[in-house]
């Protein structure tokens, strides 16, 4: 039986670590690389990193942060420093539409890349990466949210563009073009701390063959036992959770293995 795995999700913004709230909403954290330096030190699994920056150059840095200085201008800078410091592996998404991009980040020091709104544009884009890469280095991001007519649909360009996917025909068709896995976001429970979508999960997992990683709302770690005892998902990933709460992580894997579940 290959073991669960448990997944911190770090939201980059203009070179900031980022607190997200349905996909809108944006609060400034601090330093990206301190935080994968508590990483470390708890054994973490994997780590993802998403560039939400709206620009390619990062912002002038802010002094009030009292969190140090990242010497990073863009994300390819960004990734250079954080793996200097990630010991463990580290997907990057973002802004990736070509595989110059993909080359350059994994270049950098990505193991994996995310893909979302170059793949709803080509889908024959994931085929090429995946031929380029491997498919192991091809995680598909798969953004969902419910519209105005209460279904689930797929969304592109970070949650604001409805596309006529649903998640469970998406998600089929990514793994026909060869993505390796899919990261798969909940964009309503996104940052709500409400707990995982079930439903919407449980369908996309039963649709494909492939590890699916899922994220959005959790706030505790009984949304971690509710989603593994009610889905065959591959590996439990939360952002806001692990931010705000010092030793979170190595807490909440405690508790996972005391109540019988199989995680790395």
């Amino acid at each position: 039986m290959v073991n669960k795995r448990l997944i911190p999700v770090l939201f980059l913004r203009d070179g900031y670590l980022v607190r997200s709230e349905n996909f809108s909403i944006h609060q400034i954290l601090g330093n990206p690389v301190t935080q994968v330096k508590r990483y470390n030190s708890w054994n973490v699994d994997e780590l993802i990193y998403i560039d939400i920056s709206k620009s390619e150059l990062y912002s002038p840095r802010r002094n009030d942060l009292g969190e140090g200085e990242t010497n990073a201008f863009n994300i390819l800078d960004l990734i250079k420093v954080v793996s200097e410091s990630c010991f463990m592996p580290l997907t990057v998404g973002g802004k990736i539409r070509t595989l110059d991009d993909i080359h350059s980040r994994i270049n950098s020091g990505a193991d994996k890349i995310t893909i979302n709104s170059a793949a709803l544009e080509d889908p024959h884009f994931i085929k090429s990466a995946s031929r380029e890469f491997g498919s192991q280095a091809i995680v598909l991001s798969i953004d969902v949210k419910i519209n105005g007519d209460g279904r689930y649909k797929v969304f592109g360009q970070h949650g604001s563009r409805e596309t006529n996917w649903t998640p469970e025909n998406w998600a089929q068709e990514v793994e026909n073009f060869g993505a390796g896995e899919i990261f798969l976001n909940s964009v309503n429970r996104d940052g709500t701390a409400k707990g995982y979508d079930i439903e919407l999960i449980s369908r996309v997992v039963n649709a494909v063959n492939i590890p699916v990683i899922a994220c959005g709302g959790a706030s505790n770690n009984k949304d971690f036992v509710e989603l593994i005892s009610n889905t065959d998902v591959s590996a439990l990933a939360a952002g806001n959770l692990f931010h705000f709460k010092e030793l979170s992580y190595p807490m909440a894997k405690k508790y996972l293995k005391s109540q019988n579940l199989n995680f790395r």
